[in-house]
């Protein structure tokens, strides 16, 4: 089971009732948190979620709406007694930015490891999951996050028995593990059978459209994407910021073949995206505005 929240939808500065933009997820013990802005920890809270889980922290990039949060959490973290290694991935720079923050965070009981992105595309394996990094086109360097649970094939017991496979070795190998045993390779594709659907969730903000979207969110259970803009007559104002419309959004959505779409990331003059649902689900009808703490619990699809 993968957890997700949405923590906040704003962008460029928190409001009232829209905190900005940042996701949560919790997968078999282990957090990851996607930006943190200001007000973040004050949402986790909120939702009724915890901080101490949280082992990876992915950032976007380096403008403050998406990391100004960062050293009050960490502060939180520390004052908990926290000692386990925190990782925090980020473009190429995140580390100088992250330590300078840490001038007001000083003393934390607990080690940062830091893994910076250099490539257009790089995947990370992190707790039970696969995380992918892909870059997108924004004013600095910015990077999309893909959250990738596989799941192996079911155990075939006529599969093992043809592979002459010794039934001692069932459990290791059904659990992934290659073993040799009398002078022999047993392999986990000899006991299972075809690899099984997983979970996906894509979470892609502060961009222009770029086909690199579509590609790493293809199939994805959750697409999250900023739309700065739902009024398609500032189409120009979003390219001259290289941000997303509404509609721009939706068209990857489409593209990619997600499950569903998730809009976040709006502007602070965008006071009723509600107002813009309706035409953007015309190019992707699963289309939901994204809200403050909006949850959903995706589960491996049951076997027939």
């Amino acid at each position: 089971m993968l957890d997700v929240c949405l923590l906040g939808t704003s962008g460029m500065m928190p409001l009232p009732r829209r905190a900005l933009t940042a996701l949560m997820t919790r997968f078999n013990g282990s957090s990851l948190l996607i930006d943190c802005g200001e007000g973040t920890q004050v949402s986790i809270r909120e939702k009724g979620w915890s901080i101490h889980a949280i082992d990876t922290i992915c950032i976007t990039h380096v403008h403050g709406d998406h990391i100004s949060g960062l050293p009050g959490l960490l502060l939180s973290m520390g004052n908990a007694e926290r000692t386990q290694p925190l990782t925090i991935i980020g473009p190429k720079g995140t580390r100088r930015v992250v330590e300078a923050l840490l001038i007001i965070a000083q003393g934390l009981p607990f080690e940062i490891q830091f893994i910076e992105l250099t490539e257009k595309f790089q995947c990370i394996e992190r707790n039970g999951y696969l995380l992918e990094a892909f870059r997108l086109n924004h004013t600095v360097p910015c990077y999309g996050y893909s959250q990738i649970i596989s799941r192996a094939g079911k155990f075939d017991v006529s599969r093992a028995n043809e592979s002459q496979v010794p039934m001692k070795l069932w459990n290791p190998l059904q659990k992934g593990k290659t073993v040799e045993y009398e002078g022999k390779i047993y392999s986990p594709d000899m006991v299972l059978g075809p690899v099984r659907k997983g979970l996906k969730v894509t979470y892609c903000t502060d961009t222009r459209p770029v086909p690199e979207i579509a590609q790493r969110a293809k199939d994805a259970d959750i697409f999250i994407c900023e739309g700065m803009y739902g009024d398609e007559e500032q189409g120009a104002k979003a390219r001259e910021n290289k941000h997303m419309t509404f509609a721009e959004a939706a068209t990857l959505a489409k593209e990619a073949g997600v499950a569903e779409l998730w809009l976040t990331h709006y502007s602070p003059s965008l006071i009723r995206p509600d107002d813009y649902i309706e035409a953007t689900r015309k190019i992707f009808p699963n289309t939901k505005p994204g809200k403050e703490r909006k949850t959903a619990e995706l589960n491996f699809e049951k076997d027939i």
